[in-house]
């Protein structure tokens, strides 16, 4: 790894920490792993984008893609399941684009509603990425029945153990955020190469 992509990762580092107290604010609505979510993907970014600019490649197996993305996954599944005690949830809504439009009337926290909407969208990214990695030329309407699915189940689940809140607008962000991840991946292939256990290259 080059010398300047280092020096990179170490200034997101000091950056990250030293907007530590915002990412606290956010455990007064989320599990307190949130902090370690938005660290990963905030040091990820960077990494990304410092290997982009200097033409640096990736270079992982596909062994160690699954278990990165399970691990990942773990972490969201205790981020949409666990939350701060005396949270209360359980309400429905099936109207489209309510809860979004209720987050930028301006009667929720900014930070809050920030956090909600590009999280529904960006954290799912990496979903989109791991299935087009994984399965070669995966069709659109193959992704759209599993992603509908699992994000449906994963909802319902929510409100059935008052986890969280069964919302439509959920189920529209995070499919947005699953295609995104589907469509950026040609861009993603120029740094993240991705290879077989056996392969020498």
């Amino acid at each position: 790894m080059k010398k300047s992509i280092v020096l990179i990762l170490l200034f997101s580092q000091i950056l990250f920490f030293t907007l530590l107290p915002i990412w606290i604010q956010l455990t007064d609505y989320l599990h307190p792993l949130v902090v370690g979510v938005v660290w990963f993907c905030f040091s990820f970014l960077i990494l990304f984008v410092s290997s982009w600019i200097t033409k640096e490649k990736i270079k992982i197996t596909k062994h160690i893609l699954h278990v990165i993305t399970v691990f990942y996954a773990v972490l969201l599944l205790i981020l949409l399941f666990f939350r701060p005690k005396g949270t209360s949830y359980g309400t429905i809504n099936l109207i489209p684009f309510e809860t979004i439009c209720f987050y930028f009337s301006g009667q929720v926290d900014f930070l809050i509603a920030l956090y909600n909407i590009s999280a529904n969208i960006g954290l799912f990214i990496p979903f989109g990425l791991y299935y087009i990695y994984v399965r070669k030329k995966p069709t659109l309407k193959e992704i759209l029945i599993i992603t509908i699915s699992s994000i449906t189940i994963i909802e319902c689940l929510q409100f059935i153990t008052k986890r969280g809140s069964l919302d439509i607008d959920d189920l529209i962000l995070n499919f947005l955020g699953v295609y995104l991840g589907y469509f950026i991946q040609p861009f993603f292939n120029k740094v993240l190469i991705i290879r077989n256990m056996k392969s020498n290259e």
